[in-house]
């Protein structure tokens, strides 16, 4: 199946968010930009723009970023050093913790990327930390500081592109490097280390294992988990062209992570950008018990039942939307219900196309109750100028990273009764990127400040990770939407 989009081809079209519409893809434009990578590319040389410019300024200098500690939010800012703006940050229902730059995080490098995080069996929070040369690893105590414990080194070259998640008490770790495959790390290593005494640990031989079938030059955009069936994905493999998997969803077994094997490839839709899989329990009874993968598909929702993954035929459904224009990542707002989700699109804002064509960012709402016909019913206008990235759903609590307007957190229990998105609100936020606070509408639309956030930790404490500065550790004070 050739993958489909909709590239400009709705720009004119104008619907209200109590109108929003999925709209049917178009098989001969997707086919042109992006089942051949140009848009792709283009997001790629854009964001390489954007860090050159960076660093000609010196944003990436770590090193000239202090410590921070606890800071109350009042008043809507977090005065970290009295008097200091680009350390007194913008907030709401947040306060901060702790910060460390990536200098201190063991990296000179910086350029920050996806983190997440992983709990010990009595109770100890640890975070994996990407980063252009590695993965730096942390843990939150008790009273929210941030203690450097170590790092690993990338497995081939460095890449401002590393994608982290967890299986059991192991972090799966992949890059866009060429020949870095995906690593697989036993984080009980971090248990006895001294934070006085940080340790470098081998790129390959202190790994559990190392997972590249596949991979045809070694290279995955992103790793996918379903802890609950042991498997992982990795997608957006290159070269696209590659015809064992087309750069879709690439499945290997983790019964035994020191042994992951090849399970099959979903390929039937091409390039897989990030993507959820989950044993469904929602209410289209043709699907209960099957394993089901909502991918984010640079231009189309496309939902998959992966159940037999040797041989993944059968594509539930592909759908688009107005103003599609990067289709980067999403999430479901409950798993267990599985009757609506959230996306992201990463390039409507920066090329002004559908709802967020004024530069602020907006999340789609899908009702997916029907597998076989998702509808887009609505979405969340954002009333802070940015780019709307990295997302996931606690409790319909949608933690989001926005580049520079930072964390922002949704609250989504209206979504059911009111699908439209008219009943959402920001009930939460912690801006890291002061920068561009003066700017018109409060922010810039540029791929700067946030990557990525985890916020699963019972303590409360959610870590946030930055392209320049460093790692944060913020946690909720309230969940109360301000007054309109």
């Amino acid at each position: 199946m050739v993958r489909a989009a909709v590239y400009a081809a709705f720009v004119a079209v104008a619907v209200s968010r109590s109108q929003a519409k999925e709209i049917e893809p178009n098989d001969a434009v997707g086919a042109e930009l992006y089942d051949s990578g140009i848009i792709h590319n283009r997001l790629i040389a854009l964001k390489k723009a954007e860090w050159a410019r960076q660093e000609e300024a010196g944003a990436f200098a770590s090193e000239q970023w202090p410590e921070l500690g606890y800071t109350a939010c009042v008043d809507g800012w977090a005065e970290a050093i009295q008097g200091d703006r680009n350390n007194t940050f913008r907030c709401h229902n947040a306060d901060l913790h702790s910060f460390l730059s990536h200098a201190a995080l063991g990296s000179p490098t910086a350029h920050g990327s996806s983190s997440w995080g992983w709990t010990s069996d009595d109770g100890r929070e640890f975070v994996a930390i990407g980063q252009y040369d590695g993965t730096a690893f942390a843990e939150i105590n008790k009273d929210g500081k941030l203690l450097y414990l170590g790092r690993l080194p990338q497995y081939s070259v460095p890449s401002q592109w590393r994608e982290i998640r967890t299986y059991q008490h192991y972090v799966i770790i992949g890059s866009e490097a060429v020949g870095h495959g995906i690593q697989i790390f036993d984080l009980e290593k971090l248990l006895t280390i001294d934070p006085e005494e940080p340790v470098i640990f081998d790129a390959k031989t202190d790994l559990t294992s190392h997972f590249s079938a596949l991979l045809p030059v070694g290279r995955a955009h992103n790793v996918v988990i379903n802890e609950e069936l042991k498997y992982g994905a990795a997608v957006g493999a290159q070269p696209r062209t590659d015809p064992n998997c087309l750069s879709g969803l690439n499945f290997f077994d983790l019964t035994d992570p020191s042994n992951p094997e090849s399970l099959g490839c979903a390929k039937g839709d091409g390039y897989v950008h990030d993507a959820q899989c989950l044993v469904y329990r929602g209410p289209d009874e043709r699907y209960q018990g099957r394993d089901i993968c909502y991918g984010y598909n640079e231009d189309t929702l496309t939902i998959y039942d992966v159940t037999d993954k040797a041989n993944v035929t059968n594509i539930i459904s592909r759908i688009s939307y107005e103003g599609a224009s990067y289709t980067h990542q999403g999430w479901v707002l409950d798993t267990q219900n599985q009757e609506f989700l959230v996306l992201d699109d990463e390039l409507d804002e920066q090329r002004g196309q559908g709802p967020a064509s004024d530069g602020f960012p907006v999340t789609f709402i899908w009702d997916i109750r029907d597998l076989e016909n998702p509808k887009q019913t609505g979405y969340f206008k954002h009333p802070t100028k940015s780019i709307d990235h990295n997302q996931y759903v606690i409790d319909k609590y949608i933690y989001q990273s926005h580049y520079g307007a930072g964390l922002r957190v949704l609250d989504g229990r209206s979504i059911p009764e009111d699908p439209t998105g008219g009943g959402v609100c920001e009930a939460a936020w912690f801006d890291i990127y002061p920068e561009d606070d003066d700017l018109p509408g409060g922010g810039s639309v540029s791929f700067v400040g946030t990557w990525s956030s985890y916020a699963y930790f019972k303590s409360g404490y959610i870590f946030i990770n930055t392209i320049e500065r460093g790692g944060w550790v913020v946690k909720l004070t309230g969940k109360e939407c301000p007054d309109a």
